[in-house]
């Protein structure tokens, strides 16, 4: 086994204290007893009992919760088709502009896709509110999804897709029980993708939102923008802990599936 070099362990280690010890700090100062960010005064979980009871900021999580939810399913179904489309369909007239179309929330910077939004909705009379963050959300979350599932479905065996609709399955029952199925991960990487834009957007969400509506990550710049409170520091470490378990569990669930998938092949051979 080859060793790193001083070189590269140093790079490592500094990559590794820049990305995560502010987290860390933040995790420390969060059961911080002082009302003071940067003084320690204690031991203390009061701050975690207070943000309990705020109640703008829970109403700004759920209000989040709530539109990265349905916004990343909407993402999903609609970037999923047009990844079906742009692989599948072959060429057709409008193929390119219907490709630019679907990639270019990629590299359009947020502020303009904002303001095209909020002039978009001002121009047909549609108030602002959730209903305008999860359409927004969707409208840039689904190019994500669309590549992340293109990529799965160039790589995807279509012997099998023709190999169902030999035995009589139509068009749809092939997509279902064969192709689904089999390109499954990726719609779910997709999703994933989509839910953590939504939940982390702060530029398209302030152009978006109404006065009924404030998102989570629209509440704490606000409330920082006014001093550090220490209920934000326990609302982000309940997120890292949230985070961290998630990408812990689906870590898990993959080795097993990997594993099990491993053990059926061995066992197939050995039959």
């Amino acid at each position: 086994m080859k060793r790193m070099s001083w070189f590269n362990t140093v790079s490592i280690t500094l990559g590794f204290v820049f990305l995560y010890l502010p987290m860390v700090i933040l995790v420390v100062y969060s059961f911080n007893a002082s009302k003071l960010v940067t003084v320690w005064a204690g031991f203390s979980t009061k701050w975690y009992v207070e943000l309990m009871g705020n109640e703008a900021f829970l109403d700004a999580a759920w209000v989040t919760v709530k539109v990265a939810v349905l916004s990343s399913t909407l993402a999903t179904v609609l970037g999923t088709m047009a990844a079906y489309v742009l692989v599948r369909a072959g060429r057709f007239h409008g193929r390119t502009l219907f490709s630019g179309m679907i990639y270019a929330p990629l590299v359009m910077p947020e502020v303009i896709t904002g303001l095209s939004l909020l002039l978009l909705f001002i121009g047909i009379g549609l108030d602002r509110g959730i209903f305008t963050i999860i359409l927004a959300h969707t409208t840039f979350a689904m190019c994500y999804v669309s590549v992340v599932v293109s990529s799965r479905l160039v790589s995807f065996d279509r012997a099998l897709e023709e190999a169902a609709l030999d035995l009589g399955c139509t068009q749809f029952q092939a997509f279902r029980l064969v192709t689904l199925p089999i390109i499954a991960p990726a719609v779910i990487s997709g999703w994933l993708l989509a839910f953590t834009l939504s939940l982390d957007d702060l530029v398209i969400a302030s152009f978006t939102a109404g006065p009924s509506a404030t998102t989570l990550p629209i509440k704490i710049f606000s409330a920082v923008r006014l001093g550090v409170s220490p209920e934000i520091n326990a609302l982000s470490t309940i997120m890292i802990g949230i985070v961290t378990v998630g990408v812990i569990s689906a870590s898990l669930i993959s080795k097993r599936a990997s594993l099990r998938q491993q053990a059926e092949e061995q066992a197939a051979v050995r039959t």
